[in-house]
């Protein structure tokens, strides 16, 4: 697995990524980058932190409204998430994962908004 340093709301990060993904990854961050700078743009968010949930939603929710994609090894994780958010018997545990992840990086505040 190859390592890419990419820009994230003016951040450096240092991504791993598969031989072969680095356009995939590159438009991901990208994608990222954009919703992220389009929050704090707005002006009523600061903490960096609450501006990556929202975004994350805003692109989980684009996400449920695509068709979901064919399962692929290459694209496990992004179609479990897709199904998730459309109604798949598992999106409970799925969701209920996501929620704790977002708890553990949100800390003592335990608040999205």
């Amino acid at each position: 697995m190859k390592q890419l340093e990419v820009q994230i709301m003016g951040q450096s990060y240092l991504l791993g990524c598969p031989e072969g993904g680095d356009a995939r990854l590159l438009e991901a961050v990208e994608r990222v980058d954009t919703a992220m700078c389009k929050i704090r743009d707005a002006g009523k968010v600061r903490a960096r932190d609450r501006i990556a949930v929202l975004a994350a939603l805003n692109l989980a929710f684009d996400l449920s409204e695509r068709p979901a994609p064919a399962a692929s090894s290459a694209s496990g994780a992004a179609s479990q998430v897709t199904s998730s958010l459309t109604g798949n018997p598992d999106s409970s545990l799925v969701l209920h994962s996501l929620l704790e992840r977002l708890d553990a990086a949100l800390g003592e505040d335990g608040r999205l908004l």
